[in-house]
């Protein structure tokens, strides 16, 4: 707006003497030093002098250019070379706005006018453009020059003039315009969106248009978290040539800040951190965060545990050479239906910092990473982030993964390892970061999962993508009685008993999500207080399970991800490689694998899931008992089995070394067949190597995982194995080596019946 001569000249003597306080000359020969062309007012510091921040706030209009003006002289006060003829400094300002620090969704029309600090999330980004601020042409009949300046409602010098470019003089003369002589200054559009774990549910997301100029333009790019102070204009709206009543509304920015991963950061009282490092120190500390994550959910306890690892994330690394080492964690849960996948991922939305949901069908490859699209007014092109690059830093929940189109699932493929998001469409070529986990649930191929096919062929999704995830589950609805009736009453002990306001992990309303409301009591209850009615009678070992809440859980997670960075060491360092080893050695020997196969990627898998464990329990060190942990997790996503592999082998070997020793000592002694009298035709079975075992067992063992069986018949062993092993194994043979590991305990006791009462009468039947 205009000022009196008086006025402007009054303001012009306030801020000068302002500017002449030491703390911003050091500030005005720091910004010449680096060459910079905006000063940085913190708005405290004019709250003290002459109550000249309320009057900014409520009418940055008047004050904005009277700013200007005085730093300009200021800075040619201690260096007269500094700027250029015509040239000027800008102004911008930073500190605490209060009550005007708002989201978009705040910004109401009572705002309009003053200056603000909005928020959000950098959701489009336009190309960079010069706008003409003053044009020079030449007039060859008279040989003079006409200077025309431009302003518009982003000018703070006088209202904004008109956009007609001159082409005669006001004799009729024709005009050359001299584009060298001409002033331009650079122009950019951005626009500003709620930030998606504050979002109120339900309702869209409010986004703001900002204009950005000068040293301001590329100050961000799309998926950046910031705060943009600037001043909240009106601009009246045309439709059909007439101009209406509803204005559009911009945002003139004159600072840009980027907020970094602590900016959300929920508030830790001296109780907090006090049980946060009990809770650490605990023994069950594992245990205990697994069953806290999604309490009304029965079972899953492995999933559960993943699921805390994959929030804790490993270590991220950026090698000098410019390799990206992703500490990222990503999951795919493959089952059936109603075997609570989804729940799952709502309660990872309402426990993570960050989260967002999206699911396979409602999701195109370009609104999962990113698009070029054009702006409806200008139609130029503009950068558009995706809800991946929107999710930098959290977690991204895919849920009916499997309804994806295969195009639009390749997309996805640079995210989950390079995780970066690259365009190079309609002449804009960027990168954006993509630093998320993926959290993928989908059903099988056919519907359900057939036992009777390998995972793989269940699955249904190319090896390039499954090695992208570190853990794949197969979640299974197990038909047993004993099971469904542990659920059902679970379920109906939710259903009658938990209040309907309490809405458990699950709700969707935005109280349950993580934001500042969650902090207004900084000290939050550790432990859910226990009600027999609702969380059921007590464990087997007579005391009840304890379950911490969500608002502990949330600040438990946060501390132990953003201020816990652990580093291996030389025995963990050892165990990951014997481990890897071991994997890759058990993949080859069973003909079908397990869930994922093993590669190079499988060996970062247990270093990130070590990492992460070793940050669950506050550790600055990676320890073998961390790695012990994530090998757990791995090889019961890859084999379903709750026994690592190393350990299985482990135990065999020294099993098998004890039995060889104590031949060795005693000499030839009496087998279970000779008990049992055989006919005298038959001689003692001789079994074979060890390699021999191994081997018998290997292929044993994954033929009953596979097929899921209950029983197994003797001849039907005896094939299996022979197609898939080397030599020729007899049913003499096969009965000896199962019974002898039967003796000596190499077999898992738990799972399936063969029935050997004709080949071996002293046993009606092997648990397997």
């Amino acid at each position: 707006m205009e000022l009196g001569a008086q006025d402007y000249a009054d303001r012009k003597k306030d801020i000068s003497q302002f500017l002449s306080q030491d703390i911003y000359q050091d500030e005005i020969k720091a910004m010449i030093n680096h060459k910079r062309r905006r000063l940085i007012i913190n708005i405290s510091d004019l709250h003290s002098f002459n109550n000249l921040a309320p009057r900014i706030l409520k009418n940055p209009s008047e004050f904005m250019q009277p700013f200007c003006d005085a730093v300009t002289e200021a800075a040619k006060g201690i260096d007269p070379k500094y700027l250029k003829e015509g040239e000027a400094l800008h102004v911008g300002f930073e500190g605490p706005f209060v009550s005007r620090r708002v989201t978009p969704r705040d910004l109401l029309s009572e705002f309009i006018g003053s200056m603000v600090c909005v928020v959000g999330i950098v959701t489009k980004c336009s190309l960079v453009r010069p706008k003409v601020v003053k044009s020079v042409h030449f007039c060859p009949a008279t040989e003079n020059f006409t200077v025309r300046e431009y302003r518009d409602i982003t000018s703070n010098n006088g209202l904004p003039t008109g956009s007609v470019y001159p082409t005669r003089d006001e004799n009729g003369n024709l005009l050359v315009t001299e584009y060298g002589l001409c002033q331009y200054k650079d122009h950019q559009t951005l626009s500003i969106q709620e930030v998606p774990e504050n979002a109120a549910p339900g309702q869209l997301p409010r986004t703001v248009d900002v204009i950005v100029e000068d040293d301001l333009v590329d100050s961000c790019k799309p998926g950046d978290r910031v705060a943009i102070v600037g001043l909240y204009k009106a601009l009246p709206g045309k439709s059909k040539g007439s101009v209406n009543g509803v204005f559009r509304t911009v945002l003139i920015a004159n600072n840009v800040s980027l907020l970094n991963k602590e900016a959300n950061a929920p508030i830790y009282s001296p109780e907090d951190l006090k049980n946060i490092k009990k809770i650490a120190e605990r023994d069950d500390t594992f245990d205990l965060l697994g069953n806290s994550l999604a309490p009304s959910i029965y079972g899953h306890s492995w999933i559960k545990k993943a699921v805390v690892l994959l929030m804790l994330g490993g270590v991220e690394k950026n090698l000098k050479n410019g390799t990206h080492l992703r500490g990222d964690i990503n999951m795919m849960m493959v089952g059936d239906p109603s075997v609570a996948k989804s729940q799952l991922l709502r309660a990872i939305i309402n426990i993570a910092p960050l989260a967002i949901s999206t699911t396979g069908r409602g999701s195109s490859g370009v609104g999962l990473t990113a698009a070029v699209t054009s702006d409806q007014e200008t139609g130029e092109r503009r950068l558009e982030a995706g809800a991946m690059v929107l999710g930098d830093r959290g977690v991204v929940c895919i849920d009916e993964f499997d309804k994806m189109n295969d195009q639009d699932r390749v997309a996805i493929h640079e995210v989950m390892e390079q995780q970066t998001v690259t365009i190079a469409k309609a002449g804009i070529h960027a990168s954006l970061n993509a630093r998320c986990s993926v959290v993928a649930a989908a059903n099988p191929i056919y519907g359900t999962y057939d036992r009777s096919l390998t995972p793989t062929k269940n699955i249904g999704l190319p090896d390039s993508l499954l090695s992208r995830f570190d853990l794949l589950f197969i979640v299974l609805d197990q038909m047993d009685a004993d099971i469904d009736r542990h659920i059902s009453e679970h379920v109906l002990r939710m259903h009658r008993f938990r209040s309907p306001i309490d809405g458990g992990e699950a709700a969707l309303d935005g109280s349950s999500r993580y934001g500042r409301e969650d902090e207004a009591d900084a000290d939050s209850s550790v432990f859910v207080k226990y009600n027999r009615m609702l969380h059921g009678r007590k464990t087997e070992r007579g005391r009840k399970r304890d379950t911490l809440t969500i608002k502990f859980l949330k600040k438990y997670i946060h501390y132990a991800k953003h201020r816990i960075q652990p580093e291996l060491t030389d025995e963990a360092s050892e165990h990951i490689a014997t481990a890897y080893a071991e994997l890759r050695n058990a993949s080859s020997n069973a003909k079908t694998g397990g869930t994922l196969p093993i590669t190079a990627r499988t060996l970062e898998t247990i270093i990130r899931l070590s990492t992460a464990h070793a940050k669950l329990k506050l550790s600055r060190k990676v320890t073998k008992v961390d790695v012990e942990a994530a090998l757990k997790v791995l090889n019961f996503a890859i084999y379903h089995k709750e026994l690592t592999e190393m350990e299985d082998r482990e135990q065999e070997r020294q099993r098998e070394e004890a039995r060889t020793h104590r031949a060795d000592r005693q000499g030839p002694t009496t087998t279970a067949m000779e008990v049992d009298d055989p006919p005298r035709a038959q001689q003692p079975t001789a079994i074979g190597s060890l390699e021999r075992i191994e081997a018998f067992k290997a292929i044993f063992g994954q033929h009953m995982r596979v097929n899921h069986k209950d029983t197994i018949s003797i001849s039907e062993v005896e094939n299996v194995v022979n197609e898939g092993a080397d030599g020729h194994y007899s049913r003499a043979e096969i009965v000896a080596i199962l019974e002898v590991m039967l003796v000596y305990g190499l077999l898992d006791r738990n799972k399936v019946f063969i029935f050997l009462k004709d080949e071996c009468p002293c046993f009606s039947s092997i648990l397997v």
